[in-house]
């Protein structure tokens, strides 16, 4: 009990139950909240404590994309391979080798600078170094562009696999880049749609393969650098395009019955 303004009789201060309104409308009015002390300390301890090595400042776990540095992340994953391109048109292999190493030490470094996601640049470096190591022991300098043809085909496998067991990767892969569930697998107009466009990413890794495949098999190069760049980005958009197109027509579409 504790005395209330003169007049007034005593009002009874009762600490309000969780779940229950915090206006609380009783016969003597509004009932006077009781904050809960806790020990000094304790609650920054715990909200330090409860938050994940996985999750940003916001307590929000980043999504595989955002993981990936974004798109600024992808397009840096690839410099390297452009930087051998243009430099084995100019050059010779050995220097080829080295600039397209050097590229991507320099972009890991710059993104260290700008406190940026690292996994982009050290899966960049990584597979640079892989292919640079392929061709230097094989003196040739088609030999960097070999782990990108068995690359395509294990991929191109993959979607068609994914299509015939019944979970497209199109959809598993855009709904974790995303962020989202996987629960679109119980709609079968969703399970459809990103089996189309799964069966479109399978089309476009086997293009790469048969081109690039052959242009390998020719010792054409040049032209095999200049196939790798060309097939990269321009059909990948054009399969993001694709799957996009064939997921909104789906939810666009009324369901039957």
């Amino acid at each position: 009990m504790t005395p209330g303004p003169e007049g007034d009789q005593p009002t009874t201060r009762i600490p309000r139950v969780a779940g229950e309104p915090a206006d609380h409308d009783s016969a003597t009015g509004p009932i006077p909240r009781v904050p809960a002390e806790e020990p000094a300390g304790v609650t920054a301890e715990i909200h330090e404590n409860d938050r994940s090595e996985d999750t940003d400042d916001s307590g929000r776990r980043p999504t595989l994309l955002e993981q990936m540095g974004g798109i600024p992340g992808i397009i840096a994953s690839t410099v390297p391979v452009a930087v051998f391109v243009v430099a084995n048109v100019l050059f010779e292999l050995k220097p080829a080798l080295i600039a397209a190493v050097v590229a991507g030490v320099l972009v890991a470094v710059f993104r260290i600078a700008r406190r940026q996601p690292l996994q982009p640049a050290i899966s960049g470096l990584f597979g640079v170094a892989v292919c640079a190591f392929i061709a230097y022991r094989t003196g040739e300098a088609r030999g960097f562009y070999l782990p990108g043809l068995l690359y395509s085909a294990a991929l191109g496998l993959a979607f068609l696999v994914s299509i015939i067991v019944r979970r497209p990767l199109a959809g598993v892969i855009w709904h974790a880049v995303n962020g989202h569930g996987q629960g679109w697998r119980r709609n079968p107009r969703m399970l459809r749609a990103y089996s189309w466009a799964s069966a479109l990413w399978a089309l476009v890794f086997a293009a790469r393969l048969v081109v690039q495949g052959w242009l390998y098999n020719a010792d054409e190069e040049t032209w095999l650098g200049i196939a790798r760049l060309a097939m990269g980005y321009p059909l990948l958009g054009l399969a993001i395009v694709g799957t996009v197109v064939a997921v909104r027509r789906a939810e666009r579409t009324p369901a039957a019955g």
